[in-house]
């Protein structure tokens, strides 16, 4: 390839390990989700959930880095399903808030062991590189680089 096209070879992508690896973490989960019947995304609101018991739509985006359009009809199907509750702020109409059901946090105990199923599947880092990674891709994100990219 032509040396003017260089920046177009995938091997000098830095977005394309990124997702790969984002793929095989998810497919990772899935065994452990499937069967609970939740995606990877619904098991990060409900870990979100878990912590806070409550938040409104805009904070559950900003701490997931996922858009309204995205979280909507997620949420929608969680309320559906028992999971969740939304309501409309009284303080601002325009503000739904999200609210952990009984049901919801009744996930949390099936939910438990799976952060730790996982880790004994072993990880190519090393703990020490492990916090590294950790600690740079929240640099990455803290620091707006999807606008950038």
């Amino acid at each position: 390839m032509a040396q003017e096209y260089e920046q177009l070879l995938l091997e000098n992508q830095l977005c394309f390990p990124l997702y790969a690896c984002g793929r095989k973490i998810v497919a990772a989960y899935t065994p452990y989700l499937k069967p609970l019947g939740l995606t990877y995304t619904q098991y990060v609101v409900f870990m979100v959930l878990w912590e806070k018991e409550s938040v409104n739509v805009g904070q559950l985006g900003s701490i997931l880095h996922l858009d309204a359009g995205t979280l909507t009809p997620l949420l929608k199907n969680l309320e559906k399903e028992g999971y969740v509750t939304r309501k409309r702020s009284k303080e601002d109409e325009r503000v739904t808030i999200i609210s952990i059901t009984k049901k919801g946090n009744a996930l949390k105990e099936k939910c438990k062991d799976i952060p730790l199923a996982l880790s004994q599947k072993g990880s190519p880092l090393s703990e020490k590189e492990g916090r590294e990674l950790y600690k740079l891709l929240y640099k990455f994100l803290e620091g707006n680089a999807g606008d950038r990219a």
